[in-house]
């Protein structure tokens, strides 16, 4: 089946700046299904590890990686886009909805990610490109395997996800526009709002006396 594009979401940088296992299983599960359309790689980098600099000093995005692992293995650089703002998943959607998809007008999208990942990444896809949407989106999912973890990563990872969708559950009920979103994204959701220190670590979330939800995104 050829969809209007292939949305592939990061999953971190080891520290010498390589992707791990599991995310290279994601792009191999892109170049599995494409048919020649665009495939869009997603993610800046995750804001649970300090950003992987180059030998100049310059960020090295998730995103960008991921669209050379992909270059390297026979896809032509016209058809890939590089999503270099989002920290998590709900920016992973939030962000390659607004600045890719709809400019682009694509409507039938495969979303990839891992199998440990892939719950909480079809609620949140759902969730966000159903509010004031422009046109019906055909949301397709595909999971890659979490090849790569160890079982006791995996299992952490796994306990990190149900407590993460059951937070998704809870924003789904009140964030019900894209406004809504926008508005919780961009002054309550620590990796997005204003309130970041220079060297990008967080005010603390206690002295800012913030609740737990709006602590952090799912």
């Amino acid at each position: 089946m050829k969809y209007d594009a292939i949305l592939v979401l990061g999953g971190g940088l080891r520290e010498d700046g390589e992707l791990p296992k599991h995310v290279k299983r994601r792009l191999d599960l892109a170049l599995a299904r494409e048919s020649g359309e665009p495939i869009a790689a997603l993610s800046a980098w995750t804001a649970h590890r300090p950003a992987i600099l180059d030998a100049q000093g310059q960020f090295q995005f998730e995103s960008v990686i991921g669209a050379r692992y992909l270059i390297e293995r026979g896809v032509d650089p016209s058809r890939i886009f590089c999503e270099t703002t989002a920290y998590d998943t709900v920016g992973n959607a939030y962000f390659s909805r607004l600045q890719i998809v709809e400019p682009m007008q694509w409507r039938h999208l495969l979303v990839i990610t891992s199998q440990f990942h892939i719950r909480r990444t079809e609620a949140i896809f759902r969730w966000i490109y159903g509010l004031d949407a422009p046109w019906p989106y055909q949301l397709d999912f595909a999971a890659s395997p979490d090849d790569g973890l160890t079982e006791a990563g995996l299992a952490e990872r796994m306990a990190k996800e149900a407590e993460s969708l059951r937070l998704v559950t809870r924003l789904r009920e009140r964030l019900t526009s894209l406004r809504d979103l926008a508005e919780w994204l961009f002054t309550q959701h620590t990796q997005y709002w204003s309130l970041r220190t220079a060297d990008d670590r967080f005010l603390s979330s206690v002295e800012m006396g913030l609740s737990k939800e709006s602590r952090s995104g799912p």
